[in-house]
């Protein structure tokens, strides 16, 4: 009896030895950055020489841009870099007067301070337009939207009653 018990234990071993050899085949595999999969491989028939490679260093914007692509991070991107650059884009006096406001799937949001550079703007568009293609890419945003300056609110204070107010008739 002490000659059976190893061999089933064994036998045991073996097999969940071979349960877990075909779960780890079997296991989708995760997948990582291109960059961060360079590894050095040398063989006999490949090896280093004077001209570039891809173990050399590499300049960090190029890094950058080669990671967004990777994460499709593209188009944030862009609408970050409108941002940063609107009084570049559209010049100082317009910046100064139209702020941007939101983006929103393909439209470019944008609100002016008076009825007066609302019109302006709505002139420009175009123009605003075609500066938005060269800086950041074709069809990124493909319609702005002006807004003109916001009404009044004659709410006042925390506090606030639902219905008719003291200002709801004129007259």
């Amino acid at each position: 009896m002490s000659e059976e018990e190893p061999t089933q234990n064994q036998d045991a071993a073996q097999d969940a030895l071979s349960r877990a050899r075909k779960q780890a085949k079997d296991r989708p595999k995760p997948q990582r950055s291109k960059w961060l999969q360079r590894r050095r491989r040398t063989t006999d028939d490949q090896r280093s020489g004077a001209g570039p490679d891809e173990r050399d260093p590499q300049r960090v914007g190029d890094v950058v841009n080669q990671l967004a692509n990777e994460q499709q991070w593209i188009a944030p991107l862009s609408i970050g870099t409108i941002l940063s650059q609107w009084p570049s884009i559209v010049g100082d006096d317009v910046a100064s007067h139209v702020i941007p406001q939101a983006f929103r799937s393909g439209e470019f949001i944008v609100q002016a301070d008076s009825t007066a550079w609302a019109t302006q703007m709505r002139l420009l568009t175009a123009t605003v337009l075609r500066r938005l293609d060269e800086e950041i890419g074709k069809d990124v945003v493909q319609k702005v939207q002006v807004l003109g300056p916001r009404s009044p609110s004659w709410k006042k204070g925390p506090r606030s009653v639902p219905g008719r107010g003291p200002r709801d008739t004129y007259g």
